[in-house]
């Protein structure tokens, strides 16, 4: 199975490390293709400059590149994709729809995925939305890839704008609640690089309790707040400063966002 990228930034390289992490492919099943060489001597890669290198290497092609970028790339490399080929975009607001007339309404096998940048860690989440010539061992192999470096959900395409917003774009107000959170301990004496540390592992193990628990966020919560507390006067201000209101109105503006693209 031979797999390229046309695009070999970060989300490129925590696909790459996943993978070959995982014995999924060798390196030398890998193909990479970018302006510059960011990924050969820390894989052991092929790496090209030239995007139609990287197709003609390709039983799967990962189109890793930002979003304003897709038009010229597939205007490159369009008479080139064939049939036989698996296509992984993981482009915000670029429909299955938009992909096959910017291909020419070749008939081609996509899967359009939302990734997340925790997938750098190998803690990623990964929405995927196959089109209909994908074929279920497709969809197989797909999420064997992606489970690489991620959870992995198919979801209905209606459904992904909403996944930009719930993972895709999440990870950066959850990095600015972890950083207000270290400015107030710093504020109230502790050492910053400590207060991380804190910050950081409070979300964390917060987080792996909802997965693993099986119970509802609020019934955690509710464990934590003792009559008279010190956590219940922290939610009741939390409550009071809108801190739930802006989550809601920040999310929507990003799937307006996301729809707009």
């Amino acid at each position: 199975m031979r797999i390229s990228f046309i695009g070999a930034g970060n989300m490129a390289g925590a696909i790459i490390s996943g993978i070959l992490a995982k014995g999924i492919v060798s390196a030398n099943e890998i193909t990479a293709a970018d302006l510059t060489d960011h990924v050969s001597e820390r894989f052991g890669i092929h790496f090209t400059n030239d995007n139609r290198e990287a197709v003609k290497n390709a039983d799967i092609l990962f189109l890793s590149v930002k979003p304003q970028i897709y038009p010229a790339v597939i205007e490159e490399i369009r008479d080139l994709v064939t049939s036989d080929q698996l296509i992984i975009t993981i482009a915000p607001g670029k429909t299955l729809a938009w992909l096959k007339e910017s291909f020419g309404g070749k008939e081609l096998k996509i899967i359009r995925t939302m990734p997340n940048t925790p997938a750098m860690v190998q803690e990623g989440m990964t929405a995927v939305c196959p089109n209909e010539h994908v074929t279920d061992d497709d969809l197989s192999t797909a999420l064997t890839l992606l489970g690489s470096f991620s959870k992995t959900e198919v979801v209905p395409e209606h459904l992904m704008d909403v996944v930009t917003s719930v993972s895709g774009s999440s990870p950066a107000w959850v990095f600015m609640l972890i950083e207000a959170m270290a400015d107030a301990a710093v504020a109230d004496g502790m050492p910053r690089a400590q207060a991380y540390t804190f910050a950081a592992q409070a979300v964390y193990g917060s987080a792996k309790m909802v997965l693993e628990s099986g119970k509802h966020p609020a019934e955690l919560k509710d464990m934590v707040c003792s009559p008279a507390g010190t956590t219940i006067e922290a939610v009741r201000v939390l409550e009071n400063k809108g801190f739930r209101s802006a989550v809601f109105e920040a999310m929507k503006a990003c799937t307006k966002r996301s729809r707009e693209l």
